[in-house]
């Protein structure tokens, strides 16, 4: 497995001064009762000691400013059972009331048209906009901790006959060598007209 470390960008340019941090993670479970869960979390810290101009508690650098998250409980239809959220570190005194708006996403399914429900059911003034931010990328991690089970099932097909997995990134591009692969016959030469 590639360590972090290993990870690298080209060289700056310049000095540079790093001015916000912000990590998150996202981990998939199986339960023995037969759901799964998805949890997002979001942390920012700052370089330097911060305190919102407009109030809000004053945090020292390093610390955390937001330390938050949210956990899909889900079944393998991807049909959303559970939402829970916590918030342990915030600026302001009422966030933590915004992660109560979530419970709207009970009986949603993660899947296509996951950020059109989201931003439907969601209101960005009625919501946490960190807790709702992690809630995107939930989908695609969901899908991703299912990958096991779906490993040795036939591909899922369009009305035409033609697995959803072709031009669904770029490595599964109808030109690319995995789609000549895998899908011999959904294969089209770059230089092909089809």
């Amino acid at each position: 497995m590639k360590n972090e470390s290993t990870r690298s960008f080209p060289q700056p340019s310049g000095p540079r001064e790093e001015l916000h941090f912000r990590r998150i993670d996202m981990r998939g479970f199986r339960r023995p009762d037969g759901l799964y869960e998805i949890e997002g979390c979001i942390v920012d810290r700052k370089p330097h000691e911060f305190a919102p101009n407009n109030g809000g508690r004053a945090v020292a650098a390093g610390e955390p400013i937001h330390d938050m998250g949210v956990r899909l409980v889900f079944d393998e239809s991807m049909l959303i059972h559970e939402v829970h959220t916590f918030s342990a570190d915030f600026p302001y005194p009422h966030c933590p009331e915004g992660g109560k708006v979530l419970q709207a996403l009970t009986g949603v399914r993660l899947s296509g048209g996951w950020a059109k429900e989201v931003r439907a059911r969601i209101p960005v003034a009625d919501s946490c906009t960190h807790l709702r931010e992690i809630l995107m990328p939930m989908a695609s991690a969901a899908f991703q901790s299912l990958t096991m089970l779906r490993l040795n099932q036939p591909p899922r097909l369009d009305a035409e006959g033609r697995p959803l997995k072709i031009d669904s990134c770029y490595a599964y591009g109808r030109q690319r060598e995995l789609v000549r692969v895998r899908y011999p016959a959904h294969y089209r030469p770059a230089d092909s007209q089809e």
